[in-house]
């Protein structure tokens, strides 16, 4: 309003996401061993030997490398995995991606130049 002595107060931004859509970030240079278990979603760009798992959403780039097993609840791939994959939901195999492994998900979907050695059960 014109004239008006009242302001409105600045909103303060206090950093955090909103619940339930927190990220856990590997970066790159990042090298693990043993077990990584995570409740949020995952972006993995690091190097790890030993079990992954993650109950919500595996981003994992193109120069990323797991030996081991993995599992998620959705994950989008576009590195190397050396082991059996998992996934409750949906499984994305990116271009880049290269799995040498079982594989077991819900759905999945696979993108031209994406390559995987192993058994592959789809559904259920």
């Amino acid at each position: 309003m014109l004239g008006s002595k009242s302001k409105s107060k600045p909103t303060k931004n206090t950093g955090t996401a909103e619940p339930g859509t927190e990220t856990c970030l590997v970066t790159k240079g990042t090298s693990i061993e043993g077990k990584f278990t995570s409740t949020d979603n995952v972006r993995f760009d690091g190097k790890m030997k030993g079990e992954f798992s993650c109950t919500k959403r595996l981003v994992m780039g193109d120069g990323a490398r797991i030996e081991g097993n993995v599992m998620a609840q959705d994950a989008t791939i576009m590195g190397r995995i050396n082991g059996e994959v998992i996934v409750k939901g949906s499984l994305h195999l990116k271009s880049t991606a290269f799995i040498e492994g079982n594989i077991q998900a819900k759905t999945m979907i696979v993108d031209e130049g994406a390559r995987y050695v192993g058994e592959c059960k789809i559904g259920g």
